[in-house]
């Protein structure tokens, strides 16, 4: 269990609960800190390590990608083969690996968007990963995130201690800011391992936090939000959860952590925003086609999203996902069977209100003098556009201005 509170607690509080509480107990993390209508519940997937937009989402169409790609491309589609790339729209299909996504896509609920990324060039994980995720590329002044800040300018009036989450062992950097966000490595971490005499310990604790005299009201407030946070995840049994009819979520890290994300939407309890990775995606060698290290990662993540949708029908006009990854990969494959680090990539928008059943891009083409320093796939869509049309028709915030500064989004017509 993490909980986020303001940095300056700190160390106040670790000091506070870890000489108190046993070895085994969920350490404390910590981020810094007109009602308006509730928006979509908004799922941000963050593919860390820079996936191959270009093997997810394959431009068959394109005869540039067969030039370049002799060992690991992706079959045209082919009816009966499942090693070949799955027919959307004539000219981009998905990687066999998505095939759970090819329902969603028949449903009209995915909407691709490609040649999409962040306009910094930066080939570094760490600088493109806190670029986007601040949403100022090229800047590392900024200390807050694109999601703090969308919190902190939309009041919808709820004071939920789930409003914002981040499934994991940190908070997102997107998080970051002035409104609290939870930390969840999962929710049974909140049950204390249902051991009845831990749970007693530490309320025991956070009673003598709130009601000591002379405590620093800081601490008192962060004491509070701790014990709300407890109570309202004890209501939700994590054991006896059932998905819809016929859903079955893998044991991986990231399917439990987005079956987890259904719960808290179906429990009703306030939330608002959830942040989940998924890491593994640098596939410098051995990335394989059809099958090897992409399939596999691709798998976990089209049939955890399979899932996830089926599990939520009935909620998906609330929900929306955004899939994002920090910069794409190279458009030729390298001597050691993979890609180096590239440019523009795709992104997926699964949602109630996506407009689906078409992949939303300007594209550039493969051929050489199209290509990014004649290496990458070209930008054509900054993904601040296809966040800003998100903020503003599914979230219902206005002010773009100060979630993503000194930036003009042009709508794409992604969401409705």
């Amino acid at each position: 269990m993490t909980v986020s509170l303001d940095t300056k607690l700190s160390t106040k509080l670790s000091s506070k609960f870890s000489a108190q509480l046993p070895s085994w107990m969920p350490r404390l993390a910590f981020a810094p800190q007109g009602v308006a209508p509730r928006g979509d519940v908004l799922v941000c997937i963050f593919q860390r390590g820079a996936m191959d937009g270009l093997n997810a989402l394959v431009p068959v169409g394109d005869s540039d990608y067969y030039r370049v790609r002799k060992n690991i491309a992706i079959a045209q589609p082919k009816v009966g083969d499942e090693k070949s790339a799955i027919d959307l729209d004539g000219f981009f299909a998905l990687h066999p690996a998505l095939r759970s996504l090819k329902p969603v896509w028949d449903e009209g609920l995915l909407a691709p968007v490609h040649a999409a990324g962040s306009s910094d060039p930066t080939r570094s994980h760490f600088d493109a990963m806190q670029y986007m995720e601040a949403g100022t590329p090229g800047s590392k002044t900024t200390t807050t995130g694109w999601l703090g800040r969308h919190l902190t300018t939309l009041n919808t009036g709820n004071t939920s201690p789930l409003r914002a989450v981040g499934m994991g062992n940190l908070l997102q950097a997107s998080l970051r800011g002035p409104v609290p966000a939870t930390v969840l490595q999962s929710i049974a971490d909140f049950h204390l391992r249902g051991k009845p005499e831990a749970v007693q310990t530490f309320q025991k604790t956070l009673y003598a936090l709130y009601t000591a005299k002379q405590t620093d009201p800081l601490l008192t407030a962060a004491a509070h939000d701790i014990d709300d946070t407890m109570s309202l995840l004890a209501k939700i049994n994590v054991a006896s959860y059932k998905p819809a009819s016929g859903v079955e979520y893998a044991k991986t890290e990231f399917a439990l952590g987005m079956m987890q994300i259904a719960q808290l939407i179906k429990a009703d309890v306030g939330l608002e925003v959830a942040c989940i990775d998924v890491g593994g995606w640098d596939t410098h060698a051995n990335e394989g086609g059809a099958d090897g290290q992409m399939a596999r990662l691709l798998k976990d993540l089209g049939d955890t999203l399979g899932a996830f949708t089926t599990d939520l029908r009935e909620h998906m006009n609330h929900v929306l996902v955004v899939t994002m990854s920090e910069f794409g990969r190279r458009v030729s494959e390298n001597a050691a069977g993979g890609t180096d680090h590239g440019h523009a990539n795709c992104m997926f928008l699964i949602g109630g209100h996506v407009v689906g059943n078409q992949v939303h891009t300007q594209w550039p083409g493969l051929a050489k003098e199209n290509l990014h320093e004649g290496l990458d796939l070209k930008l054509t869509t900054d993904y601040r556009d296809v966040l800003c049309e998100v903020i503003t028709k599914r979230l219902g915030n206005t002010r773009i201005g100060q979630i993503f500064p000194d930036y003009t989004p042009h709508y794409r017509g992604v969401v409705s």
